[in-house]
């Protein structure tokens, strides 16, 4: 594989793998890959889709989960956990890379965290909406996200009334979803924008069913930031599509929206300059998000930031249990859960999807994600997965011998057969060094199929390639 296909493939998939790579070239090259990624209703994703039958409480409404709760039979930190767990299983096994990676970009940007104390019930339906606007318009994305039931109920918009108004979600509106604070707008805007968004119910503790009440809208002209209405009608709806479509379009929108693309893509310091360009394609383009990504990636900045970004912490896990070829069956209870193991590693390493509990989402930059204790988490992680330790139940791992090229051959054609495997890449003299130093086997050594490689010391030789800063590094 050649060094720009595996940059585009390292920063729009959770990690290379052999079939990953195969399927790159299948497609006639990284961009011609991506352009099918774009597409994801036309890939073929049978494992990855069956995984919904994995967890009961994925097929379960909010009025159900809510009825299971009561009698005892679920706890809201079950349905989050099992909404954590899918996740992670489809960012490792789903073949819509492109798809999972950009669900994630767009739910760190409209942030609603898991757990979260009233949004649980309409959380998994909200990671559905998320992923059906992921690769589509932003302006589409972003009505859907601030009228949703969970981010109503999580930012308190489900109890706003037009007699007791709650600013949060207006605030947030405002300030990360949109145009951001160097928009210069005014404690009574921020209100205004509360006033507009009330009207969106939901039945809390109850039936958890959302409703729009106009008798609880706030009728009354508003202006916020160039946007005027003069909102005469108790059905507030229209005017916040046409509020949230101006806040979609706005040029500030499309700075900040470039700015967390670049920042996510390119590097955790991207110039004004591609940001600039980034931002006037989206808004040209009226927030198309394909279009938006095809100019990210023809930009000279993209293509020079090749191992420029750091891998998070659930990122790591992901990708490790990627490359590493990791099989994991349905589980019979939660202790035969391949998924609760990759969820408590992430969490060593620092990180599980969707667990922070600010408005504004994950840090993407490296300073965030580069502390001794990660560090030493990720190496923890590596060396257990790298001997088939944990987790043991409900999952199958590779033997030393399907690692293996064609035995015999020296230790040195060994170690580059496993780095192209897991780094895609041909194996350096600095790893050659490190995997020598780890094993006590020479370079020249010949392995065969009784060599003590095979037989005890494998897990040596994959921790010290996924150790890295190559494999950490994206």
């Amino acid at each position: 594989m050649d060094a720009e296909a595996r940059h585009l493939l390292n920063r729009f998939s959770y990690g290379i793998t052999p079939a990953l790579a195969h399927e790159c070239t299948s497609h006639g090259g990284s961009h011609h890959w991506l352009e099918h990624q774009m597409r994801p209703h036309k890939i073929r994703d049978e494992f990855a889709n069956g995984l919904t039958h994995w967890y009961k409480t994925r097929s379960l409404s909010p009025h159900e989960l809510w009825q299971h709760v009561q009698h005892g039979n679920l706890t809201g930190w079950d349905v989050n956990a099992d909404l954590a767990r899918w996740t992670l299983l489809r960012r490792i096994y789903s073949r819509r890379q492109l798809l999972e990676v950009m669900t994630e970009f767009w739910s760190n940007l409209l942030h609603v965290p898991v757990p979260n104390e009233k949004a649980w019930p309409h959380r998994r339906g909200y990671d559905l909406m998320i992923r059906h606007h992921a690769l589509g318009r932003f302006d589409k994305m972003l009505h859907a996200a601030i009228t949703h039931p969970a981010m109503g109920c999580y930012l308190d918009n489900a109890e706003s009334t037009r007699v007791n108004p709650n600013e949060n979600l207006g605030r947030e509106l405002l300030e990360l979803h949109t145009v951001g604070r160097l928009a210069g707008y005014s404690e009574a805007d921020v209100k205004q924008s509360a006033q507009i968004l009330t009207g969106y119910r939901v039945d809390m503790w109850n039936t958890w069913k959302p409703y729009y009440s106009p008798a609880d809208h706030h009728v009354g002209k508003v202006g916020i930031l160039g946007f005027h209405s003069a909102n005469r009608k108790h059905d507030g709806r229209p005017v916040t599509a046409a509020y949230l479509h101006y806040l979609a379009h706005h040029p500030l929108t499309a700075h900040r929206i470039a700015l967390r693309l670049a920042t996510r893509f390119i590097s955790d310091d991207p110039s004004p300059h591609v940001v600039a360009d980034i931002a006037k394609v989206f808004h040209n383009s009226g927030t198309d998000i394909k279009a938006t990504l095809r100019s990210l990636v023809k930009h000279r900045e993209f293509k020079q930031s090749a191992g420029a970004k750091t891998r998070t912490p659930s990122e790591d896990a992901v990708a490790t249990m990627r490359v590493a070829g990791v099989r994991a069956k349905k589980p019979t209870g939660r202790d035969s859960d391949f998924a609760v193991a990759v969820l408590y590693q992430a969490e060593v390493m620092g990180q599980k999807p969707f667990d922070w509990p600010r408005p504004d989402g994950f840090p993407d930059a490296a300073q965030t994600w580069s502390s001794v204790s990660r560090v030493l988490g990720s190496w923890s992680v590596h060396y257990s997965i790298a001997g088939g330790w944990y987790p043991t139940t409900a999952v199958r791992y590779r033997t030393p011998k399907e690692w293996m090229p064609r035995l015999p051959a020296r230790f040195d054609e060994v170690l580059d057969h496993v780095s192209r495997q897991i780094l895609a890449r041909p194996a350096s003299d600095n790893l050659l060094h490190a995997a020598c130093t780890a094993t006590e086997i020479k370079r020249y050594e010949r392995i065969t199929h009784d060599h003590p490689l095979l037989i005890w010391k494998m897990p040596r030789l994959l921790h010290t390639v996924l150790d890295t800063p190559t494999h950490m590094t994206r």
